[in-house]
């Protein structure tokens, strides 16, 4: 058994329109923080939200077991039915999938325990459509979660436009004070007062 990571938090969006796919994970050790968010919620249900140990097949949980969180209330029968079958299939299928590709070690499936917070549109209609983005964002999620993606430099240049699929900020979005604020007292500072006081590190 390898090193247990105390929280590998991962995100994914797969898929277009109303049967997109937006997962956030996190991996942790069952005696950890992860361990203890995920026994709350799943004592905690709440109308329209209620956490629930996701299964490949009824009696057969996914390993590490896994934690599915509904991000949207159910809206009706055919949502639930979506949510409680298709992304549920897909969400256990992905995790059995990272499993199998190494991205979490079969020594520490039973060490560990996984929070799938799941998106499913109630607009959605496709089934097949669900499970297989599901599948693939939970896949997707896992591995962006261990590797620690995206790197900071990715953030920072895309932050300059964010984007997601309901929006799209204008070009030249950023604030014009948005430097950095070492550099912009580097700049404002006068050259002698910079040298005068050097403070505990001088």
């Amino acid at each position: 058994m390898g090193e247990l990571p105390v929280l590998a938090i991962g995100e994914s969006f797969i898929g277009d329109g109303a049967e997109a796919a937006h997962l956030n994970t996190v991996l942790g050790r069952r005696d950890g923080p992860a361990g203890t968010a995920w026994a709350t919620a799943l004592a905690t249900p709440r109308q329209g939200h209620v956490p629930f140990v996701a299964v490949v097949k009824p009696g057969v949980p996914a390993k590490p077991m896994t934690l599915f969180v509904n991000k949207a209330p159910l809206a009706d029968a055919r949502h639930g039915s979506l949510t409680w079958g298709a992304a549920q299939a897909g969400v256990a299928a992905g995790v059995a999938d990272a499993v199998a590709a190494g991205v979490i070690s079969v020594a520490d499936c039973d060490h560990v325990v996984l929070i799938a917070a799941v998106w499913v549109n109630p607009e959605a209609r496709d089934a097949d459509l669900v499970y297989a983005n599901n599948r693939a964002a939970t896949l997707a999620a896992l591995r962006a979660g261990a590797a620690g993606t995206p790197d900071l430099a990715d953030v920072l240049a895309a932050s300059s436009r964010p984007a997601n699929p309901y929006y799209t900020a204008p070009e030249d979005s950023a604030p014009e004070d948005s430097a950095p604020e070492d550099s912009a007292h580097e700049d404002s500072a006068p050259e002698d007062s910079a040298h005068e006081d050097n403070g505990p590190c001088g």
